[in-house]
């Protein structure tokens, strides 16, 4: 008996400091209380999110996140109050492919109400959503590759306003394209864009009014930084698309300025059908990775120190080869005097 009296004991301690437990539904709760606001965090983007009662108020604040507070107001008033373990309602949480469902319980104590919670996998249900046939996660996850994966395309670049533009890859993935590409800045005046403009235009601009410029929306993509100094590293994610052999795809980034700079990046498409595949070892590489990046900074920095490293190689590759040339005179200048002795 006191065994058994310890282990409910210890059920009931452990279920009073826990944010969440299934309750007799199957369902997992999540305590809530008027003085916190509590934020949920789905492992992917939001496509739909349900409250089941108006004793709840909430919505969609980001992406994949919804924060929720209970409806309380003063029963002198006429309104409802709530007491310990009421319960307020369930919010289902629809996803790009998973469905997540949470019964909402009322705890006095704010102290042991949920401020923020992160749904896992584990807790929600797997479904087939047909508008999506890729998930921003694994986009994300994908663009990680492709940007850590090795340079393949050597033949598309440009270079305006001391701005140098190349495509280092392009990778063919289900019913996406991933174009993986680079900018250099080789001035010392910083570059701020303005925007990113993908368009798919005729080879040859003519004055007939059959020329279309047709513009295309990105489904994904990776770096969100709107400015630096040396180099910009970006993954841009399409739907994959077929165009007739005179079509153009066109990259153009703008300046933040009114006389900016514009660089552009003009894709063939030969190019496009020579897409590759990924390397599923770098996929492999970044499966745990954060897939909702926030690094915005973190590659024209990355650019800039490699820049420096660089820089500085090669000053003492220089260095190097003036204290080697000394050595090679002295070491002529003793062979010789060598030689004269031996005469």
């Amino acid at each position: 008996m006191k065994k058994i009296s310890l282990f409910l004991t210890l059920t009931l301690t452990i279920l009073s400091i826990s944010p969440t437990f299934a309750d007799n539904s199957g369902r997992n709760i999540i305590q809530v209380n008027r003085q916190v606001t509590t934020h949920i965090v789905m492992p992917e983007n939001l496509k739909m999110v349900d409250i089941s009662t108006d004793e709840i108020v909430g919505n969609q604040c980001a992406d994949n996140m919804v924060r929720l507070k209970p409806v309380v107001t003063d029963s002198i008033f006429g309104g409802r109050t709530f007491n310990h373990g009421d319960f307020l309602g369930t919010i289902t949480m629809v996803g790009e492919r998973h469905v997540a469902q949470y019964d909402i319980i009322y705890e006095e104590d704010p102290s042991k109400a949920v401020s923020m919670y992160t749904v896992d996998y584990e807790e929600s249900m797997a479904y087939n959503n047909p508008d999506i046939s890729m998930p921003e996660s694994e986009m994300a996850r994908l663009a990680w590759a492709a940007y850590g994966s090795r340079r393949k395309f050597h033949n598309i670049r440009n270079s305006q306003y001391g701005m140098l533009a190349e495509v280092y890859n392009i990778y063919s993935v289900g019913n996406y394209f991933f174009i993986d590409f680079c900018l250099k800045n080789q001035t010392k005046v910083p570059y701020d864009i303005s925007e990113m403009r993908l368009t798919l235009s005729d080879k040859k601009e003519t004055k007939s009014t059959n020329f279309q410029t047709i513009e295309l929306t990105p489904s994904f993509v990776l770096n969100k930084a709107k400015s630096f100094k040396k180099g910009f590293r970006q993954v841009i994610v399409l739907e994959k698309l077929t165009f007739p052999n005179d079509k153009i795809l066109n990259i153009e980034i703008a300046e933040n300025q009114i006389s900016g700079r514009v660089i552009s990046l003009s894709i063939r498409y030969e190019d496009i059908l020579n897409a590759d595949c990924f390397d599923m070892e770098k996929v492999e590489d970044v499966k745990d990775m954060n897939t909702t990046p926030s690094f915005d900074p973190v590659l024209s920095r990355n650019y800039d120190t490699l820049a420096k490293e660089n820089s500085d190689l090669k000053d003492e590759l220089t260095k190097t080869k003036a204290e080697l040339k000394a050595i090679r005179s002295k070491l002529e200048t003793f062979t010789q005097s060598v030689k004269d002795a031996l005469k």
